[in-house]
């Protein structure tokens, strides 16, 4: 199967690349993968939701029937088609430097009756970009439906990766109180991507899910990849077994931040927010 939908030679300019995630906080690359693996994909990730709700701590509670899910990189099966995607090579390079580190990999599931999320960050602001205003992580996302929107989209407010949370009063930095939440309404931005769209964002940049007032669950891919000084790998657990290491491009094993086992472990997830747990 032939993953790409976009040219393998396009070339993407760091300055829209940069300039969209200074500024706006999230970007995205439409039609980047086919519809039918991102259906590959799918079939991967309802197996693995499967076998996490099956499993005592496997699946995050995110809020009401919305949870999160870290894997093991070599149980998805179009993981080396994404983490090699031109664009999001390109991305990597030109926003995080030519030494990233992927750190994560996982997926959100908002399932139907899944309510509001409170605006949120996804972590606290690194003091190099309180000080330095240079981001050090990013957080790709790859949708396995066509949103719709009852589905519950995700809603962004621009331009908010900059807010200064350390005065709000919540101790965590990621919850904006109340009383901002006027501001963030009036910036905000609900996103629907389709089946191949790829999307990067900073995870400062403030956010939420929406109520899915659907009958079918959303499921969405999630990769993590940081800068070298960053530290988002601790909250992580990727493992991969030997001989998947082995059979990995020098390229991708360069990049990759991960335990390398004789044979794959449960996953301890330690990404736990507790501030999504009851909703809005």
């Amino acid at each position: 199967m032939n993953p790409l939908a976009i040219s393998p030679d396009t070339n993407f300019e760091p300055a829209d690349l940069m300039g969209g995630l200074y500024g706006d906080g999230m970007i995205v690359c439409k039609a980047a993968f086919s519809r039918q693996w991102v259906s590959q994909l799918r079939q991967d990730v309802d197996i693995l939701f499967g076998e996490a709700k099956r499993q005592p701590g496997g699946a995050l509670n995110r809020g009401p029937n919305r949870f999160y899910v870290e894997v093991h990189p070599e149980r998805i099966s179009g993981f080396v088609d994404l983490v090699t995607h031109p664009w999001v090579e390109a991305v990597c390079n030109s926003v995080l430097g030519p030494e990233y580190r992927i750190v994560e990999a996982g997926f959100d599931v908002p399932g139907p009756g899944a309510a509001n999320q409170p605006w949120h960050r996804d972590l606290e602001m690194p003091q190099v970009t309180a000080s330095t205003r240079r981001l050090n992580s990013l957080a790709f996302n790859l949708t396995t439906v066509d949103v719709t929107e009852a589905m519950g989209p995700l809603e962004i407010a621009p331009g908010t990766q900059w807010d200064d949370l350390s005065k709000s009063g919540d101790a965590t930095g990621m919850f904006p109180p109340k009383s901002w939440y006027p501001r963030y309404e009036a910036r905000a931005q609900r996103k629907m991507p389709q089946m191949g769209d790829i999307s990067a964002r900073s995870a400062l940049t403030i956010h939420r899910g929406t109520a899915n007032r659907s009958s079918q669950s959303r499921p969405v891919f999630v990769l993590g990849v940081d800068a070298p000084d960053a530290t988002n790998a601790e909250r992580h657990d990727l493992q991969v077994t030997r001989t998947f290491w082995n059979r990995l491009p020098p390229a991708v094993r360069d990049h990759l931040t991960c335990r390398v086992v004789d044979a794959l472990e449960p996953i301890v997830q330690a990404h736990a927010i507790e501030g999504l747990k009851m909703g809005e």
